[in-house]
C-alpha cells in the first residue's frame, strides 16, 4: 500500500514534471516563434529601408546624369552661340570693312562731284552781271537772289546798248546742274542777240532768243524739251521810256499806291505747239514808279503754319506795303519773310526777284 502511495505520488511528480517541461517547451517555442517574427518584421523593416534607399540612391543618380546631360547640351547650345556670334562678327567685321571702303570712295566721288559743281557756279557766276554793275546804272534797285543748290536755273540777265538798259528775271528747266546748263545756253542767246544780232526790242528779242535756243537743241538727236522763262525789261536811261516782254513771267509795276500786272505771253522760250511772235508792251511810268521782275519761286515756296504755298496774291501784298521804303529795305524785309515763313522746311525751288525805281 505503501509503495502504491509512493508510485502514485511519484507518478503524479513525474506527470507534473512533464507538464512543467512541457510548459516551458511551448513557452519557449512561443518566444523562440516571437523572436524569430520580430526578427523577420525587424529584417523587412530593413529590407524596405534598403530598398528605400536604393530608390533614393538611383533618384540621385538619375538627376545628377539629368543634370549632367542639361549641363552638356547647354553647354552644346553655348558652343554653337559662340561660333554663330564669332562667325557673326567675322562678317559684321568684314561687311563693316565693305562699308568703310565703299563710304571712302562715296565720300571722294562726292568730292569730285562738289568740287565740279562748285567750280560750275564760279562759271556760271561769270555769266551773271556784278551786282555793283547793276547799282552803277540803275542805282535805286534791289536783287534777291537765292539758288536752291549750289548752281541754279534761274539767273539775272543785264545789258547795256547806248542809252538803253536791258535787264532780264530768268528761269530755266529745273534746278541745279541740268538748269545751269540750260541757263547757260540762254545767257549766251540773250547775249548774241543784243551784241551780234542789234536787237533791243524786248519781244524781237525774245523771237531771236527762242529761236537761237530751239537752234541749239535741235542739234541733240534727242528730243530736248527745255528752255526759260523770262521777263525781259528795256530803259531808256535819257526818255526813261520803258518797255517790256515776258515768256509766262509777268510784270508788276506799283504807281499811285497801286499794284498792276503786265500779263506774259503764254509760252516758253523754247518748244511750243503753236508759237507766236512775243509782244512788245511800252508803259507810262513816272518818276518814283516801281518795277518788279521774278520768277515763280518765291511764290512757290512752302511754309507757314500749314505748310502751303505763299502764293502770288501775298507777295503782291508784301510789296505794295513796303513800296515806299528804300530798295534795299524791301529786299531785306523780303528775305526775312521768306525765312520765316519756310522755317525748317526746304528750299523748293531757286528764287529771283528784282526791283528797279525808275
Amino acid at each position: 500500500m505503501e509503495d502504491y502511495k509512493n508510485f502514485v505520488f511519484y507518478s503524479d511528480s513525474l506527470k507534473n514534471i512533464a507538464n512543467s517541461q512541457q510548459t516551458i517547451q511551448k513557452e519557449m517555442g512561443f518566444e523562440f516563434d516571437k523572436q524569430q517574427a520580430d526578427s523577420k518584421a525587424l529584417q523587412a523593416q530593413k529590407d524596405l529601408q534598403v530598398e528605400a534607399d536604393k530608390r533614393k540612391q538611383r533618384s540621385i543618380t538619375w538627376s545628377i546624369l539629368g543634370g549632367l546631360l542639361l549641363v552638356l547640351i547647354f553647354s552644346g547650345f553655348i558652343f554653337r552661340s559662340l561660333r554663330i556670334t564669332r562667325k557673326q562678327n567675322v562678317l559684321i567685321a568684314q561687311q563693316k570693312q565693305l562699308v568703310e571702303e565703299k563710304s571712302k570712295i562715296v565720300e571722294e566721288k562726292q568730292k569730285d562731284i562738289l568740287d565740279s559743281i562748285t567750280y560750275a557756279k564760279r562759271l556760271q557766276d561769270a555769266i551773271l552781271p556784278p551786282l555793283s554793275i547793276i547799282k552803277q546804272y540803275l542805282p535805286e534797285s534791289f536783287l534777291l537772289y537765292k539758288p536752291k543748290d549750289i548752281v541754279a536755273g534761274d539767273f539775272y540777265w543785264m545789258e547795256r546798248s547806248n542809252d538803253t538798259i536791258l535787264i532780264a528775271a530768268a528761269d530755266c528747266t529745273g534746278h541745279g546742274v541740268p538748269g545751269a546748263l540750260v541757263s547757260v545756253v540762254c545767257s549766251n542767246a540773250l547775249n548774241r542777240t543784243v551784241k551780234e544780232f542789234k536787237i533791243t526790242e524786248p519781244g524781237k528779242i525774245l523771237d531771236k532768243v527762242c529761236e537761237l535756243v530751239l537752234e541749239t537743241f535741235e542739234k541733240s538727236e534727242s528730243n530736248v524739251q527745255d528752255g526759260m522763262d523770262i521777263s525781259l525789261c528795256c530803259i531808256n536811261t535819257k526818255t526813261k521810256e520803258v518797255q517790256w516782254s515776258g515768256a509766262y513771267n509777268s510784270l508788276w509795276y506799283i504807281q499811285n499806291g497801286e499794284i498792276y500786272e503786265v500779263p506774259a505771253d503764254k509760252q516758253p522760250i523754247g518748244k511750243h505747239d503753236k508759237p507766236q511772235p512775243f509782244n512788245t508792251h511800252n508803259l507810262n511810268l513816272q518818276k518814283g514808279d516801281i518795277l518788279y521782275l521774278f520768277t515763280d519761286g518765291y511764290a512757290d515756296q512752302f511754309g507757314g503754319p500749314k505748310g502751303k504755298k505763299f502764293k502770288y496774291k501775298q507777295m503782291e501784298e508784301l510789296l505794295l506795303v513796303n513800296a515806299a521804303k528804300p530798295m534795299e529795305e524791301q529786299n531785306n524785309i523780303l528775305e526775312r519773310t521768306l525765312n520765316d515763313w519756310k522755317g525748317n522746311l526746304e528750299q523748293v525751288d531757286d528764287i529771283l526777284i528784282i526791283g528797279l525805281r525808275v
